[in-house]
């Protein structure tokens, strides 16, 4: 299988093994809420953290999310994200050497990382899965990572996300109005993606002008584009109208189960009858939910106005964190991603939108999941992280 390679990569593959184990110390003066929820903040460098977990978590996380620097070169933020920090420059000196002097921000930024997710891969469950959010500075270098560090047979999706709905007109070339969020299982043979609820727009799609005692319905094509040789017959409507299927395509039925619809009052030609044939799926028969697409609008997710108005709106209008993720999207990896009692993991915190989100599932449906969260920066940690965690339980 094909692999990146970065300088410095040699001194990180089997840094994580290197790291030593550390006690972690509860700050009863910082905590909030009940001791036995089970939720945990952490302050402190995360692949220290991580280690020190390790034997108390490993195998046992159902869903990670993180929120990693996107290495874009800015170095005018708290993260400073040029992955150029005084803390990354002490520990790419220790641990890469000489070499690190050399090192691009994509060298440091992989350093970086490596360890981080050899890690997070060791906390997962067999049923568990990882999703990332990054955008085009590292999707490449992290896809061939992932590839490495998960096994490309894990892969699931790289799912895109509509981060914004209007045009940035100062924007260089073309506006960047999504970012991605790489998602990877632990064992792709053991894990099954949940589906998504539909929401009340998509419910109101469903009408009964027929008042069909089944309740309301919509309809669907009766026609596919999948070769299927039993699905080549002329189909007689009410009037007499004759219907083939479309050209290349063929219906989604034989005719013995198109008779089954028909007797059974499922095929639907439109209010005249004169319309092609068209399926019934009725709402009270459909309790799977939704399967899922990679294009997640921002109109059901969020965006990133709206987690700044979300985080605005707990601090008293003040803009305490440059960069947080709206929790209707983190709420959306929740959604298929954990049960009710799932143990969801963030090691790049950063404002606590995970935490947020984890306790407004749980009030959604009455759930148990339980979140660790770690935050490097002592700052955001304590002012912000904690802050809102607060603040939302209270």
């Amino acid at each position: 299988m094909p692999t990146l390679d970065w300088i410095g990569k040699q001194a990180v593959v089997n840094h994580h093994r290197e790291v030593p184990y550390h006690l972690l110390k509860c700050d009863k003066n910082l905590s909030v809420g009940d001791p036995g929820s089970g939720n945990l903040l952490i302050q402190g460098d995360n692949l220290v953290a991580l280690k020190a977990l390790l034997p108390y978590y490993a195998g046992k996380v159902k869903c990670i999310y993180i929120d990693p620097p996107y290495n874009t070169g800015n170095e005018n933020w708290i993260y400073n994200d040029n992955v150029n920090s005084p803390e990354i420059r002490r520990w790419l000196g220790k641990v890469v050497g000489a070499e690190a002097e050399d090192l691009s921000r994509h060298d440091k930024w992989l350093c970086m990382m490596y360890p981080r997710l050899q890690l997070l891969r060791d906390f997962l469950a067999e049923e568990g899965a990882i999703f990332i959010s990054i955008d085009d500075n590292e999707i490449q270098n992290l896809r061939s990572v992932m590839d490495e560090v998960f096994g490309a047979r894990n892969f699931v999706a790289t799912i895109v996300w509509e981060k914004s709905y209007t045009p940035n007109q100062t924007a260089k070339f073309i506006s960047d109005n999504h970012d991605y969020i790489l998602a990877y299982a632990r064992n792709a043979r053991c894990y099954s993606f949940g589906k998504f609820q539909r929401t009340i727009a998509q419910k109101e799609k469903f009408k009964n002008p027929d008042n069909d005692p089944r309740g309301p319905w919509k309809p669907e094509n009766l026609s596919a584009g999948k070769f299927y040789s039993a699905g080549q017959f002329v189909i007689t409507g009410p009037t007499g109208k004759k219907f083939s299927p479309p050209p290349g395509r063929y219906w989604r039925c034989n005719e013995t189960q198109y008779g089954s619809w028909l007797e059974e009052g499922r095929i639907t030609f439109g209010k005249a009858g004169t319309g092609r044939p068209m399926l019934k799926k009725f709402i009270q028969e459909m309790t799977t939910g939704l399967t899922p697409s990679t294009w997640w609008k921002h109109e059901e997710c969020g965006t990133n106005k709206e987690a700044s108005s979300e985080l605005k709106t707990l601090f008293d209008a003040n803009a305490v964190f440059p960069t947080p993720k709206p929790v209707r999207l983190i709420n959306r990896i929740l959604e298929v991603a954990s049960n009710e009692d799932s143990l969801i993991l963030d090691s790049f915190a950063g404002s606590g939108t995970t935490g947020q989100a984890v306790l407004a599932q749980n009030r959604a449906d009455g759930g148990n999941r339980r979140f660790i969260l770690i935050e490097m920066e002592p700052n955001v940690c304590q002012s912000v992280t904690a802050q809102r965690l607060t603040k939302v339980l209270e």
